[in-house]
């Protein structure tokens, strides 16, 4: 029924792209024509339309500002579509072509903004943090949780040092190397030496404009604690307990959560913030916009038989459970946010999660016999290399990437059915299958004004069922 909307609202743009109704469904199944940028008007409120782009959709608006100098045509963005609804959308577009038809200009007004720069001879490591804050890493456009946790090292772990000289430091390493002893006792080694690379970068930059600081770098003196990879990626030998104990996690949207992770290899804060209109189940694609290094990395996820299966049956739980986030994210809950902000679970109930199944995957794909260069395309890995630089990932997504990944979930899943064990529902069968066959029936409860045909609990589901190694 979706599948139809959708299709109906893109032949009807097609066939006059100038106004419709603009609602979350309509807005939700529009296409720029040719590749190229399409305005969509709103019919009913003018000045309202959505531009649409190959990959994101916004709301704006349009309408003529009269002044003693003239008549001055302002276009504005409302807002994304997506990170909006429509009705927030037309409600705030309302206010500001009201403000422009009593001839206030709802633009904000251009300010200089003050680019803190450290002393032009000592700054202090408040003020190099403020500069290489606002000159590099916004500049830059590193994304929120890589500033997020260089705050953290500095208006925390170093609260004390901001309104202290570089130049003091930079004379006094044992300063530095006596700071990191204390991190490490109190805060772990691993903390300990991520607070000094940020140390070291900060005043790196500094010293590019504060020529009298000493020339090398006090961090020097660190002795850097060991740190040593996590293996904590699971063999085939591993999988089926681990599937059992996937299939014993009451909340189904959270079970699809972790298979997914665990068969495409992904970073689990990228696969949280998934939106349904990321994904295309005709091209076999799931779009991330901002992975880890910003929307410069954005990239396109393909998906196996089972990848396309695990977002159906999440989108079909989520839209049970959620009747409102459900129409926006693929992994939709009752927080703040919309979906699922933490990931973490019990080791007691599910011993493998996170980071933990990004390694599996590497392994499993090793085990299906894939190439070094495309496990780094999979996982979104720099490649080594000039030779490797040439490769246009883009181009192969649909075609070789996608046959890679299918070896490696038909590897993942094969270790089930290896195991001898009587499976025919999750993680093979459909959202349907296992409502049908596998869960109690639907419970109405009362949630606010009315009722809906899912418990948000799913732990009534999980009372009348079995493990699947013992009854499937």
């Amino acid at each position: 029924m979706v599948l139809i909307t959708v299709l109906n609202t893109v032949l009807k743009c097609s066939r006059n792209m100038d106004r419709i109704s603009l609602n979350d469904r309509s807005v939700a199944g529009l296409q720029a024509i040719g590749g190229k940028q399409t305005i969509v008007r709103d019919d009913d409120l003018s000045g309202f339309f959505v531009m649409v782009g190959k990959r994101t959709k916004a709301y704006m608006i349009q309408g003529d500002l009269w002044t003693e100098e003239g008549r001055k045509s302002i276009r504005l963005k409302v807002g994304e579509a997506g990170q909006m609804t429509s009705r927030e959308a037309r409600a705030k577009a309302k206010f500001l072509l009201g403000q422009i038809a009593n001839g206030i200009d709802p633009r904000p007004q251009p300010e200089a903004r003050e680019i803190a720069k450290p002393a032009e001879h000592d700054p202090t490591l408040g003020l190099a943090w403020n500069s290489y804050l606002a000159s590099h890493m916004e500049r830059k456009g590193r994304s929120q949780k890589t500033i997020q946790g260089y705050r953290d090292h500095v208006e925390r772990l170093m609260v004390d040092w901001l309104d202290k000289p570089l130049s003091e430091l930079g004379k006094n390493p044992a300063l530095v190397k006596s700071k990191h002893d204390a991190l490490t006792i109190n805060h772990g080694p691993y903390m300990a030496n991520a607070c000094m690379r940020s140390f070291r970068a900060i005043y790196t930059h500094a010293r590019k404009s504060a020529r009298t600081l000493p020339a090398e770098n006090p961090v020097f003196a660190v002795d850097w604690n060991p740190e040593r990879r996590r293996d904590s990626g699971m063999g085939p030998k591993d999988l089926p307990e681990w599937f059992d104990q996937c299939w014993g996690i009451d909340n189904p949207v959270r079970r699809e959560l972790h298979l997914f992770l665990l068969l495409s290899g992904s970073r689990p804060d990228a696969i949280k913030r998934a939106r349904i209109e990321h994904v295309d189940f005709a091209q076999r694609q799931l779009f991330v916009p901002t992975p880890k290094g910003g929307a410069e990395k954005a990239f396109y996820i393909p998906l196996s038989r089972e990848m396309m299966c695990c977002l159906a049956r999440a989108i079909r739980f989520g839209q049970m459970m959620h009747r409102e986030a459900g129409k926006i994210w693929i992994f939709p809950s009752e927080g703040e946010a919309g979906h699922i902000s933490e990931h973490k679970e019990d080791r007691k109930l599910l011993s493998h999660w996170g980071n933990d199944l990004r390694q599996t995957f590497r392994t499993m794909g090793q085990v299906a016999g894939a190439g070094e260069v495309d496990m780094h395309l999979l996982m979104n890995h720099s490649l080594p290399g000039v030779n490797a630089g040439y490769i246009t990932r883009a181009r192969l997504v649909d075609t070789h990437l996608r046959k890679v990944q299918q070896m490696i979930s038909t590897a993942i899943l094969d270790c089930l059915r290896s195991a001898k064990l009587e499976r025919s529902g999750w993680p093979f069968a459909s959202a349907r299958h296992i409502l049908r066959n596998e869960l109690p029936e639907r419970v109405h409860t009362r949630r606010g004004e009315g009722a809906q045909s899912c418990s948000r609990n799913m732990t009534v589901f999980r009372e009348s069922s079995t493990p699947p190694s013992q009854s499937r």
